[in-house]
């Protein structure tokens, strides 16, 4: 039984000694043992509901950490060679070959902090587009809040992120004892971005996952998007490198003043924008709440079309 299902659902204590005491006892409100009511409004988190279910969200994230690399030989090595092969790639292709632009910073140092930053929201928000989808079974057989598995995918991602960003850190460490990088009072803010990416990967996320319950082709589309996305990001090149034409258009991306922050803090290059980062966090915001209206509304129904 789901409470979203029925307008409301009464459980009572059914006397057998005759049909009409069974009555008294349904129309005594004193003699109710359990009351099943709906959502109540489309904004609701259900936080309280959350931190009722919060050991099933602690499950969760360790499922989907250990089932990473589960039955992998090289296990969580697999966490660091990702974006090392990753920067790697970029280095050859992006730094040698079309020769792009660091800002003067170690290739090395300049493609791994993009991609370090870009993995999180890229697999926040496409795992999380896909959460009806993928869970439809389990959701069809008991009731726990639904937001709890988008939440749980945003958690074990942001431990893979702190694994990888360790490994971002020990390698700009060297370099900043070499004196070809340096740390800025921006560096501060580092919390801030991860949760404005947190929060954005989580409202596009569930907006996506409510509607590919009812147009599957819209996860293609997404996996197209999130590529253009990064191309339209300054992950693998510097913002000042954009022709002074098209720098108002890329601003206009909310990932632009966290990507250019991250750098201006940890790399001393880059750009930092106050009202563009309070822009991300106002875009974040607003498509998160959003998203929540359309996920409490779809979650109701979307049983029936997945």
């Amino acid at each position: 039984m789901r409470a979203g299902f029925f307008s409301e659902c009464r459980v009572v204590k059914q006397n057998s000694n005759s049909f009409s005491d069974s009555q008294t006892e349904v129309d005594n409100d004193d003699e109710w043992d359990l009351v099943i009511r709906p959502q109540s409004s489309l904004l609701s988190l259900g936080l309280s509901e959350v931190w009722r279910y919060r050991d099933l969200l602690h499950l969760f994230v360790r499922r989907d950490i250990v089932s990473f690399y589960k039955q992998t030989i090289l296990g969580p090595i697999w966490f660091f060679i990702q974006p090392l092969l990753t920067t790697l790639i970029y280095i050859l292709v992006f730094g040698r070959i079309a020769g792009l632009s660091t800002d003067g910073l170690p290739q090395i140092l300049f493609y791994l902090c993009g991609v370090t930053f870009w993995n999180y929201f890229s697999e926040c928000l496409s795992k999380t587009a896909t959460v009806f989808r993928d869970n439809a079974n389990l959701f069809g057989k008991v009731y726990f809040p639904r937001i709890i598995t988008p939440l749980s995918i945003v958690a074990s991602n942001l431990f893979r992120f702190a694994i990888q960003f360790s490994l971002f850190v020990l390698i700009a460490g060297y370099y900043y004892y070499r004196g070809e990088a340096s740390i800025q009072s921006t560096i501060l803010l580092f919390p801030i971005l991860v949760a404005i990416m947190a929060l954005m990967g989580l409202g596009m996320g569930m907006l996506f996952s409510a509607l590919t319950t009812k147009y599957r082709d819209l996860v293609f589309l997404l996996q197209f998007g999130v590529q253009l996305l990064m191309y339209a990001t300054p992950v693998i090149y510097p913002f000042s490198q954009i022709p002074a034409s098209l720098q108002p258009i890329l601003k206009w991306n909310p990932l632009t003043a966290i990507f250019e922050t991250a750098r201006h803090g940890f790399l001393g290059a880059g750009s930092f924008s106050p009202l563009g980062l309070v822009y991300s966090a106002c875009f974040a915001i607003v498509v998160f709440l959003f998203a929540t209206i359309i996920f409490n509304r779809v979650e109701r129904t979307f049983l029936d079309t997945v």
